[in-house]
């Protein structure tokens, strides 16, 4: 009696196209607004630890030291924090999903070699502009403090001067 149910339906579906997709054919298409996965611009990062600070599950590791960025996959929830905290908009939420894997692992991200050559460099300039920048200003207080000194002194010789001519007026 149960079949008996059924059998129409499926009748009906088997002169109606397919309703699934062929997804290994054709890729498949993702709703507009899908999370997906966090992507990296490696090179663009600077390592300032922010993504890692806003990420709610710590998933994200940064070391600016040796110039790596991980992300345990099975931790993160793609909430998309660390993508609005960046400030060099150099993660993205890309839509799609990361293949499936047999073992639970971290993505690592290695900056290359003259990003981090250009990094340093660019430090070592700021270095440089920043002494200078404190040089100008200590030599331009010991030339306002000396210009104080010379009117101090001659502020003083003039008082004596007019003390000296109060006196013999006198």
């Amino acid at each position: 009696m149960g079949i008996m149910k059924f059998a129409p339906e499926a009748l009906k579906n088997l002169f109606k196209k397919p309703v699934t997709t062929t997804y290994p054919a054709e890729p498949a298409v993702y709703p507009e607004r899908s999370r997906g996965h966090v992507a990296i611009d490696v090179d663009g990062c600077i390592s300032c630890g922010i993504c890692q600070l806003s990420c709610p599950l710590g998933a994200i590791k940064v070391d600016k030291k040796e110039g790596t960025w991980d992300i345990d996959r099975f931790d993160c929830i793609a909430c998309g924090y660390c993508v609005e905290k960046c400030p060099k908009k150099c993660l993205s939420m890309v839509s799609g999903y990361q293949e499936p894997g047999r073992e639970k692992y971290e993505d690592k991200f290695r900056r290359s070699a003259e990003a981090m050559a250009a990094e340093a460099e660019k430090k070592k300039q700021a270095a440089l502009k920043a002494a200078a920048a404190k040089k100008a200003l200590a030599e331009k207080k010991a030339r306002e403090e000396a210009e104080a000194k010379a009117k101090a002194e001659s502020n003083a010789e003039a008082k004596a001067e007019t003390d000296g001519e109060k006196k013999t007026a006198e």
